[in-house]
């Protein structure tokens, strides 16, 4: 515990009695009341998720001429300012350095938001991958970053800070001030609810969270609740879903890789996507209210084809849910599976995604 890194919020965290424990090199609330409870919160009024474990780079210079527009699995060059794109920076296999957004700022500012634990190598591996001496920089000490998440979402913050932040559609973000200093505004999320993301100095992220947590809509929620909130609307886990062996076309996110741009990684894509991937990523659903979890088999007529990468009770859904990776003639919708772990076995079915698609998330 004593290596871990903290947030600026740790002491708020404990003095509300949260559950710590490692994530990503951080020491991280992940709950407070209860991981169903905010869970159920989050669907139904505002969670507030402390996110400031993840790493924000800072890009300036000429998109194109310095090489940042060959980098990521998408265009960066495409972005509109004031929009923002998901995708991929992957290694010389197809594999996945990390899942990423990257937010245009200005016509020659990008900031790069990366997962916790990859942000070291991440930076050096971009960094690696420009020219022309292009300024990049890793913002992630000074940046703060909360999510507030939730049907009410909207509301709480136009209450709070003005109608321009009501204005803003999905994927889209503002330049602002908040609390006296310069912000940035993003209507993205990981929970399929309608939500924000919202980035200022570390200094003023514990003025904004005690803002923020004294309206009583507004609740604290821990990276348990997140974990299941995402896997309900099949949202990827880096570290689970998606690693360095993992290709994004394995995955099924083909949709967030452009073959027809440049990127490290594009010729084993291209293999790949001619010759067909060794395993594919399923969703599936249990007969029961058992809970699958990492690393149990995934069996098919009674050979094991593959393995689960996530796996929760949906309290949605009143049952098991999970994502796994399997060969792919046990992939098709409608087959029958079963999961395992030494004396357990639960019946499966491969579903399509989401597996629950009635939250805010577009409202």
């Amino acid at each position: 515990m004593e290596d871990l890194k903290a947030t600026p919020l740790r002491t708020h965290h404990e003095e509300l009695k949260a559950l710590m424990a490692p994530f990503g090199g951080w020491l991280m609330p992940i709950q407070y009341a209860g991981i169903i409870a905010e869970h159920k919160w989050c669907r139904e009024k505002a969670a507030l998720f402390d996110i400031c474990h993840m790493g924000e780079f800072l890009f300036r210079g000429d998109i194109a001429a310095d090489g940042l527009e060959d980098v990521f699995t998408f265009s960066v060059k495409g972005i509109p300012v004031g929009r923002s794109r998901y995708g991929f920076l992957l290694n010389e296999a197809g594999g996945v350095i990390d899942d990423l957004i990257v937010f245009r700022l200005a016509e020659n500012e990008v900031m790069i938001v990366v997962n916790a634990a990859t942000i070291g190598n991440d930076f050096s591996i971009i960094g690696s991958r420009l020219k022309n001496g292009a300024k990049l920089s890793d913002i992630s000490a000074g940046t703060g970053k909360l999510d507030l998440q939730g049907p009410l979402s909207r509301e709480v913050l136009v209450g709070l800070f003005g109608s321009e932040i009501g204005a803003i559609s999905f994927f889209k973000f503002i330049r602002t001030r908040i609390l006296g200093v310069d912000a940035v505004v993003s209507r993205t999320g990981y929970t399929g609810e309608l939500g924000y993301e919202i980035f200022l100095p570390s200094e003023k992220v514990a003025e904004l969270w005690e803002l923020l947590l004294k309206d009583p809509r507004v609740a604290p929620a821990g990276l348990g609740s997140r974990d299941l909130l995402r896997l309900e609307v099949g949202y990827s886990l880096y570290g689970s879903d998606l690693d360095e062996s993992t290709t994004p076309l394995a995955a099924g996110l083909s949709s967030f890789v452009n073959l027809e741009k440049e990127f490290v990684g594009k010729e084993a894509l291209l293999k790949e996507a001619s010759q067909g991937p060794a395993k594919v990523k399923i969703a599936f659903r249990v007969g029961s209210r058992r809970a699958p979890r990492h690393h149990y088999e995934i069996c098919h007529e009674g050979v094991q084809v593959g393995s689960v990468t996530s796996g929760a009770f949906s309290p949605m859904l009143s049952c098991g849910i999970g994502l796994g990776f399997v060969n792919p003639e046990a992939a098709a919708l409608g087959t029958r599976l079963v999961v395992r772990h030494d004396k357990v076995e639960m019946e499966a079915e491969v579903v399509e995604l989401p597996f629950y698609g009635g939250g805010s998330l577009r409202a």
